[in-house]
């Protein structure tokens, strides 16, 4: 088995930046200089959010108050059609950008309909120029006795139960390149274990609950657009390799920041409100200790799957254990280990191999 002192060019450095400002012109950020954008924007109809997308735009308010829901729809996306043009300019050719976003239920004027949220941000990108991929459905299971809407048994008054969310995934331009042999070399220790494939390039994600977000505090989540750590972090690792900058616009909690420093990636989070500073912060000086947790886990989840008896005919070259396909066997599971904060809101991350 190798050691950490035989390896110390294993060892990495990521750099985590938090900016507040506004994401529909995000001049902090370069052209062309972020290899993954992953995000949860506030979502359009949603009613904790109208204060939010009104302050963009008073039209908004002013359609809202009078009942014109296609309108206010229409216009609460044209403002998130602003931040998407900022995320493709600042995309890497190749670049892949995540989206989590939901639909949305409301009545308006006594008339209860379903707003496609998911539908309108296909559309936005899609005149950007990017190519969608396929999508994933994120199911958020809940027992709660009273989640049917309308009439209960009675037809035509009774309306499907809503539980689930979109991901949607795109590409800028043609597949990305790995031509020199560093981003080869990154690319194969970045890679995922055969069972983590099989999970996670699954079309629905039913396994993930919000519970797995320990470092929001309650009254953060209302005001922001806060996902689950768990969906950021594989997002992170199918999309990206070790040493690339991932881009959130809507930093809210710093959720994506936190999944970029548990998989060694670098970040940028844009956020508009500056009362979240805190729990950002927070959020950011738990992740070391959240993050060697997660990759532990990974370690300790591919141990019994090698402890269930499959047959194995690969070896990993650097943690010693059995895999199933020969892209595994440089697979290098880096952990972070110390953070050091540089300025008020940029923080570097320290990252080795885990042992085994």
């Amino acid at each position: 088995m190798k050691t950490r002192d035989d390896n110390d060019n294993l060892e990495m450095r990521s750099r985590h930046q938090l900016i507040f400002d506004d994401s529909r012109n995000m001049s902090s950020v370069s052209d062309a200089s972020i290899d993954l954008v992953v995000t949860s924007p506030p979502y359009p109809m949603i009613a904790m959010w109208d204060a939010a997308f009104a302050a963009m735009n008073p039209d908004i308010a002013d359609a809202l108050s009078a009942a014109q829901g296609a309108q206010a729809f229409e216009l609460m996306h044209r403002e998130l059609d602003r931040v998407w043009q900022e995320c493709v300019r600042a995309l890497k050719p190749g670049g892949i950008m995540c989206i989590n976003v939901g639909d949305a239920v409301r009545t308006v004027a006594g008339e209860f309909q379903m707003y496609a949220n998911h539908a309108r941000v296909i559309n936005s990108l899609h005149r950007l120029g990017l190519a969608q991929l396929p999508d994933i459905l994120w199911r958020k299971p809940t027992n709660a006795p009273n989640k049917f809407m309308g009439s209960g048994m009675l037809p035509v008054g009774a309306y499907v139960t809503y539980e689930h969310e979109y991901i949607l995934i795109f590409r800028k331009g043609q597949r990305r390149d790995f031509d020199s042999k560093d981003d080869k070399h990154k690319r194969r220790m970045s890679a995922f274990f055969w069972e983590e494939r099989n999970k996670w390039f699954s079309d629905i994600w039913d396994d993930v609950t919000g519970s797995t977000q320990a470092l929001i505090d309650r009254s953060a989540r209302q005001r922001s657009a806060a996902f689950p750590f768990e969906i950021a972090y594989r997002l992170i690792c199918m999309h990206s390799i070790y040493g690339d900058t991932v881009l959130d616009p809507f930093c809210g909690t710093g959720t994506t920041m936190t999944a970029a420093i548990a998989a060694a990636r670098s970040s940028i989070g844009i956020e508009i409100d500056e009362g979240l500073r805190a729990t950002i912060t927070a959020s950011v000086d738990g992740a070391v200790a959240l993050g060697a947790n997660r990759v532990r886990t990974r370690l300790c989840e591919h141990e019994k799957f090698v402890a269930a008896g499959r047959l194995m005919k690969y070896r990993n070259a650097y943690h010693g254990f059995s895999v199933v396909t020969s892209q595994e066997t440089d697979l290098v599971l880096l952990a972070p280990y110390n953070r050091t904060q540089l300025t008020a809101d940029v923080w570097q991350v320290e990252h080795e191999p885990l042992a085994s």
